[in-house]
């Protein structure tokens, strides 16, 4: 599971296209933190705060505790504005969450041992159909990422959702969408479906 890091913002009274022209001006990126039956409140960000975050994996599907004037909250980044030009943050969505609430994410799907895949020695290709899996989990214990394992995998096979296991408390948001998720496609293409492996 991601630990949760903390990250600082201020509160500011002007909103709107202006009050964001105001707070850019000033160096700041400024935001907005809504959800969780709460009024909207309006905050500026230190760029670097953000841009220190943004670049690691998963950045929208880990928990942050946001420090505003002294007062702690937990929430998602759910949208940001970047620079055409510069990549630099403009502006910054997040969405509140109490900590004991199940929520929706899409984690990284992370491949491992697929050079030691004997579809792969004899030729295949690894064909990843899900870069990411929408899952719902507590929002305390978002997992980091989804492995996949695919050491002994044949080619012309895949890996489905029903042969995984998922950490404690969460649970595929799609089963049935998302169900295939890697697949080794053989040399000459093609992959066994499960009606063609039950009939070998």
């Amino acid at each position: 599971m991601s630990s949760i890091i903390a990250i600082e913002a201020q509160n500011r009274t002007a909103n709107g296209t202006g009050g964001a022209r105001a707070t850019r001006r000033e160096g700041l990126v400024p935001g907005v933190v809504y959800g969780n039956k709460q009024e909207n409140q309006y905050i500026s960000m230190d760029p670097r705060a953000i841009s220190k975050e943004l670049y690691k994996p998963g950045f929208f599907s880990r928990l942050f505790a946001l420090v505003v004037d002294g007062k702690t909250q937990h929430v998602l980044a759910k949208d940001i504005q970047l620079h055409p030009v510069t990549d630099a943050p403009m502006h910054i969505d997040f969405l509140r969450v109490a900590k004991d609430a199940k929520i929706h994410v899409n984690i990284p799907v992370h491949i491992i041992n697929d050079d030691k895949a004997p579809g792969v020695k004899k030729g295949g290709i690894v064909n990843i159909v899900h870069h990411t899996l929408e899952v719902i989990c507590p929002a305390d214990s978002i997992p980091s990422e989804i492995t996949i394992d695919l050491a002994g995998l044949e080619a012309g096979h895949a890996v489905h959702l029903t042969d995984i296991k998922l950490p404690k408390g969460v649970s595929a948001a799609h089963p049935d969408r998302d169900n295939t998720l890697v697949s080794i496609v053989a040399p000459g293409g093609g992959v066994k479906d499960g009606a063609e492996e039950s009939a070998e």
